[in-house]
């Protein structure tokens, strides 16, 4: 394959399935709009794909909010259909108090998450179910997760409290996968911080833990063309935290030490080791308090 970023992108997102114009306009309607734990809180109903409405959330500090850095924040799996972006705003078990939407409006930043596809509004359909009928249509349920994702980002630019040069991208298990992929995707994160789930492909085989992951996460084709070391190397020169935990069966840890040496190569070479990071705990699927730490230290660091 070409080792030009821009044609391995492109070969990356052709994966994806058959996937709605990538310039189609998006509609946006503030459903309502509340001072919540300190912020204020947008419910928004986003068309972003044409095919069905994306409820979502936007978080900003109180006042007046102009050109400030922005999170995309991507929403656990967890088999929890109904919590869905509910989890920006509530939390969950897996990770740290407080939620993220308050931690980062607390920090001045604001912040959006998405119901993906199949989850909190968007739930109503098993997961097997929507895989299959869109597997008969040309379609892949994880490209159209990503798809989702990709038009937030363009619908975060048209806003004024958005500094388009300061987009980051967060998350905890598939939204940890979430924040890679579409960093990888669009030059426009300037930083991407996952949480458990930067996981080998070849390794996760390899330990038969292919059942760990729900159905939405596998690509055809994918390994014909990429690895998990391969995708994150198109994030580079950008900063990148990944988080894990090495009794986490969904991260492999030969895979973590595979993905690590090849991404200190990568950023080496870009003259910028100290934009990766990789920190690792003995610990399994969940957020320790010191991997929150990181996560601030490093928005703080990178994205200011």
């Amino acid at each position: 394959m070409s080792q030009d970023p821009i044609a391995q992108r492109q070969a990356l997102y052709a994966l994806l399935g058959d996937l709605p114009e990538r310039q189609r306009p998006i509609a946006a309607r503030v459903i309502c709009e509340q001072e919540f734990d300190g912020y204020v809180l947008e419910t928004l109903d986003l068309d972003l794909n044409g095919i069905e409405r994306v409820p979502a959330y936007f978080a900003r500090p109180k006042g007046r909010v102009r050109n400030a850095p922005t999170i995309l924040y991507n929403h656990a799996h967890g088999g929890d259909y109904v919590l869905g972006k509910d989890e920006f705003i509530r939390g969950r078990a897996a990770l740290q108090a407080p939620p993220y939407a308050k931690v980062l409006t607390d920090m001045g930043y604001c912040g959006l998450c998405l119901d993906t596809w199949n989850f909190g509004e968007r739930r109503g359909r098993t997961e097997s179910a929507l895989f299959k009928e869109l597997l008969w249509k040309g379609q892949v349920l994880w490209g159209l997760m990503v798809y989702d994702s990709l038009r937030a980002l363009d619908y975060l630019c048209t806003r004024p409290e958005v500094d388009a040069e300061r987009l980051g991208t967060l998350g905890l298990s598939m939204g940890s996968t979430m924040a890679w992929w579409v960093a990888a995707l669009d030059e426009r994160v300037r930083v991407c911080i996952d949480l458990c789930c930067l996981t080998d492909f070849e390794e996760l085989i390899h330990s038969q833990g292919l059942d760990g992951h729900g159905i939405y996460y596998y690509v055809p084709g994918l390994l014909k063309q990429f690895s998990t070391a391969s995708i994150n190397a198109l994030i580079a020169p950008r900063a990148h935290l990944a988080l894990a935990g090495n009794y986490d069966g969904l991260t492999p840890p030969r895979g973590l030490d595979k993905i690590d040496a090849a991404l200190q190569e990568v950023y080496a070479a870009h003259g910028v080791p100290e934009r990766w990071r990789m920190v690792r705990y003995d610990t399994g699927h969940f957020e320790t308090a010191h991997g929150r730490a990181e996560v601030l230290a490093f928005l703080k660091t990178h994205l200011g």
